[in-house]
């Protein structure tokens, strides 16, 4: 690791996360990696889920299932997203599920071959963004990918307020009860729960969770999972400033009195957006705020005493909880963790150690 910008993720704690929640709602899991596990690396994360029990993993694209089967994952892998019908038998052929989200789609593969492919029919209950809304419809779908072979393996839907509306959820609910009951008979996934509905929401018909969000600690309704992924930097420079100093771009910083003023390899092409301007980090005891704007690769933070250069500083982790960044920036902590790229180093710890180091940009060598 050449450059001191940083995202720990200790899959131990993924683990016991699996294994808590597994353990409160007594249903299957599929746990979520689309995106490359928001960030956080998909084959890692897949296989401490599947460490923990899970039976199925969730991706949104083809390409991130193919990007799984390469890297030796062997379970179920089930696309929650739109597929292309033209890739059936791709998908038949590495034991890839489909999602069959609309009368247009199922059309459209009937007429490929695809006998063989494993589909989930998607049910649209309320969020309008993919699925069968119509149950009519939908047993229509069902014989029509039946009668062409493929093996109708599950039923699901999405709920989109979970986290803080049970009534529209239990409406959305009683949608997918209504689709399951329609089919001549149950496949063998059916899940309609998020990370949220999981442990909050109770009902006799699902019988698989998908995890998302909540790997990472991340619960509207628990408290007590642990949280495994932190971001950190290092102090590339530490300067003291003469009052009346501008600072950044824009000069939008000007030094009231003397600051110590501190610079770390961090910017918005890692992820760390300009909006944390204003906000602060953590750095050995003491929290610092982000002054001047961020820029693409630094960023210049107020520091209340002397350090040197080479000190850690925290931007979420044990000292700022994700969700508090999250909330100070007026988004969701998916969209936080999901933003840091591919330039900054993933490093796993397992057993309190680390045990891999990881950068797709760089080559095994240089590591």
């Amino acid at each position: 690791m050449h450059r001191d910008t940083w995202m720990e993720i200790d899959l131990d704690a993924v683990c016991d996360n699996v294994r808590r929640i597994k353990k409160i709602c007594g249903k299957r899991i599929i746990a979520v990696v689309k995106a490359n596990a928001y960030g956080c690396g998909d084959r890692q994360i897949a296989e401490a889920c599947i460490d923990a029990g899970a039976e199925m993993l969730a991706v949104s694209s083809l390409d991130e299932a193919l990007i799984l089967r390469n890297e030796g994952i062997t379970c179920g892998i089930l696309i929650v997203g739109t597929t292309n019908p033209s890739d059936a038998q791709v998908m038949a052929g590495y034991k890839i599920s489909a999602a069959a989200y609309s009368p247009e789609w199922v059309e459209a593969i009937a007429k490929e071959n695809c006998a063989g492919l494993r589909v989930h029919l998607k049910v649209d209950t309320g969020m309008n963004r993919i699925g069968f809304s119509d149950t009519e419809k939908l047993k229509k779908a069902y014989q029509t990918l039946k009668d062409s072979g493929c093996i109708m393996e599950g039923i699901f839907t999405h709920f989109s307020c979970s986290d803080f509306d049970p009534d529209f959820t239990n409406r959305q609910f009683e949608k997918f009860r209504k689709a399951v009951e329609c089919l001549p008979e149950k496949p063998e996934w059916i899940h309609c729960d998020n990370s949220d509905a999981t442990v909050s929401f109770k009902d006799p018909l699902s019988n698989a969770c998908r995890l998302g969000v909540s790997l990472y600690g991340v619960s509207s309704f628990l408290n007590d999972l642990k949280h495994p992924i932190s971001l950190y930097s290092r102090l590339s420079m530490v300067k003291h400033v003469p009052a009346g100093e501008k600072i950044g771009y824009g000069a939008t910083y000007e030094t009231p009195e003397e600051e110590i003023i501190g610079t770390m390899p961090i910017g918005y092409a890692d992820g760390f957006v300009r909006a944390n301007q204003g906000r602060k980090v953590y750095i050995d005891g003491e929290y610092a705020e982000v002054v001047g704007r961020v820029c693409m690769d630094q960023t210049m933070i107020r520091l209340p005493r002397e350090f040197q250069p080479g000190t850690a500083v925290e931007i979420f982790g044990p000292h700022i909880a994700l969700e508090t960044m999250a909330e100070e920036l007026h988004t969701i902590p998916y969209e936080i963790i999901c933003l840091i790229t591919m330039r900054v180093t993933r490093v796993y710890r397992r057993s309190g150690k680390r045990y891999l180091i990881k950068n797709d940009r760089m080559t095994l060598s240089e590591l």
